[in-house]
């Protein structure tokens, strides 16, 4: 699937969004990805996915298990996991940490690949990758629908992107003159890093 026709998914779905948003990292920007309308229709869902997928396979990476950071990851990374034939468990923040609980554990020497929806600074990528990591698994890759950081994200491991663009974040004091007369709106799930 081309870049060109998974962003048009996203504005079908009214899930890619033009205006000024704050993001939960405190960033603003004026593109807001809202990947929980894309994953609301199971069918969008497993197509997106299954090309996703085959991007992976294309990477010729070796996958064990599929770990997702809660709450965004979750469905994503699920879909990916059953597409796979592989198990598929989420990290929740405890305490301002992502782990695993619910029962949940990483066979020591696994080869996790580590699903996110989208990624933006990479902080809960490397967030969940951390707790991956601490519990023995071996992350092979970061795999995300979106990568709104245009590639420049770094989260210690290679990055698989079904679609980047770069959809460029401000600080509060540094927020563009085209966005400043606009009010700020929080579509996110998660509240703002204080």
């Amino acid at each position: 699937m081309q870049q060109e026709a998974v962003l048009q998914e996203f504005r079908d779905a009214g899930a890619l969004l033009e205006g000024h948003f704050k993001l939960s990292s405190g960033l603003h920007s004026s593109v807001y990805c809202q990947c929980a309308l894309v994953l609301k229709d199971p069918w969008r869902a497993t197509k997106l996915v299954a090309a996703f997928v085959e991007k992976l396979k294309e990477a010729g990476l070796s996958v064990d298990m599929v770990v997702s950071p809660a709450m965004g990851g979750v469905v994503v990374g699920y879909e990916v996991a059953r597409q796979l034939g592989v198990p598929g468990v989420f990290t929740e923040r405890v305490d301002g940490k992502l782990e695993l609980r619910r029962g949940f554990e990483i066979p020591a020497g696994s080869n996790v690949l580590m699903m996110e929806d989208i990624i933006t600074t990479g902080l809960s990528s490397r967030e969940c990758i951390e707790a991956i990591t601490a519990l023995g698994g071996t992350v092979v890759a970061a795999g995300c629908m979106i990568n709104r950081s245009g590639g420049q994200a770094d989260v210690g491991v290679p990055v698989i992107a079904l679609a980047t663009i770069d959809a460029p974040t401000f600080s509060a004091e540094n927020v563009p003159d085209h966005l400043k007369d606009i009010p700020a709106i929080k579509p996110g799930s998660r509240s703002l890093k204080k």
